[in-house]
């Protein structure tokens, strides 16, 4: 009789010991796997350029010491007295006018290096309705990588 219990605890804590040493295997392979940098979540970051509509954000790009975004005009109207300005980083007016339909490219320097490996902050383009003279600001949010 207590044979037969010695033998069912001795294949319980087999089977266990077992077990045990598989899910450490794979907590070692997960720790290595996080150490190293390979389940890093910026490498996953989605680069993205969102304005309201009427004005379309085709392109950005994020150095140490700028940020450039192209956008288009598609508002229906000409614009003037534009502006185009990041969060920690300046501001940037030229050009100055795009008509309806018109692309252009904004550099706008950071007076501070921006630092870390993304860039995520508010972008603002501020411009004049060319018939009406009446002024508008679009809020937008940029995210993306720093080259």
């Amino acid at each position: 009789m207590i044979n037969t219990k010695s033998r069912r605890a001795q294949a319980a804590l087999e089977f266990l010991m077992t077990y045990g040493w598989a899910i450490l295997v794979v907590l070692v392979a997960v720790g290595a796997l996080a150490y190293f940098g390979v389940l890093s979540p910026d490498k996953f970051l989605p680069a993205k350029c969102t304005l309201q509509s009427g004005i379309a954000c085709l392109d950005h790009r994020a150095t140490s010491a700028t940020i450039q975004v192209v956008i288009q005009n598609s508002l229906g109207y000409d614009l003037s007295a534009i502006t185009a300005k990041a969060e920690n980083c300046g501001t940037s007016s030229s050009p100055a006018t795009l008509t309806n339909g018109q692309k252009g490219t904004y550099t706008i320097t950071c007076s501070a290096a921006l630092t870390g490996s993304k860039y995520n902050g508010q972008f603002n383009v501020s411009y004049t309705i060319t018939d009406t003279g009446l002024p508008h600001t679009n809020v937008g949010q940029i995210t993306t990588r720093i080259e």
